[in-house]
């Protein structure tokens, strides 16, 4: 069921930064982002392609079983892998780079689980989208979008209420401070994510 959108800024700009982790202004960010872009196309088509890429190129750490930990959007592009979290970081530096706002939304899902907000300035409306992969049950599509219609949200996990699950409302304008700080102190390994993703944004 989709939720209410929270907007933590009503600066658009907030949501079009370049910092230390979302470092759209990396020059394999950039050079991507101009190469997903298609030629004469429109705001959406922009925004699919890049969601597709992330989605489908780069693999999510636990369905690819890998050990190495990324965090700032230019590692997980150059490394190609990441979790729901860098994965997420990457999509948004992708569309800031392009002058598209993106944010960051979260649901606890058993632990935190990270996604994008990002706006659609040609229909001023804020969608989610969730590139994690569709792998081991997640089935997240772009949604289908037309002018004065709610959007169809296809997000990766249909969240059951009875067992604690969550939908936060809020698009952050940066990432989770628990989710930076997490990934920055994680060591290396086979499974290295287990028992120490946090619970809340």
């Amino acid at each position: 069921m989709k939720i209410p959108l929270k907007i933590e800024t009503e600066r658009l700009e907030d949501y079009l930064v370049a910092d230390t982790v979302i470092d759209h202004d990396h020059p394999l960010i950039r050079e991507t982002a101009d190469g997903l872009s298609p030629t004469g196309g429109t705001e959406v088509d922009v925004i699919r392609s890049m969601f597709h890429f992330v989605r489908d190129e780069i693999a999510h750490t636990v369905d690819a079983a890998d050990p190495r930990i990324t965090l700032m959007a230019s590692e997980v592009l150059s490394e190609r892998v990441g979790l729901c979290y860098a994965k997420a970081h990457l999509l948004a530096a992708l569309l800031r780079s392009q002058g598209i706002p993106a944010g960051f939304c979260y649901q606890r899902i058993g632990v935190l689980h990270g996604l994008n907000g990002v706006y659609l300035a040609g229909l001023d409306r804020w969608i989610r989208l969730d590139p994690r992969g569709n792998k081991n049950g997640a089935d997240a599509h772009f949604p289908f979008l037309q002018q004065n219609s709610p959007e169809d949200e296809r997000l990766a996990w249909t969240l059951d209420p009875a067992k604690g699950e969550i939908d936060f409302p809020t698009v952050y304008s940066t990432p989770s401070s628990a989710v930076i700080e997490t990934l920055s102190m994680a060591t290396p390994g086979p499974a290295w994510y287990e028992g120490i993703l946090p619970h809340s944004p």
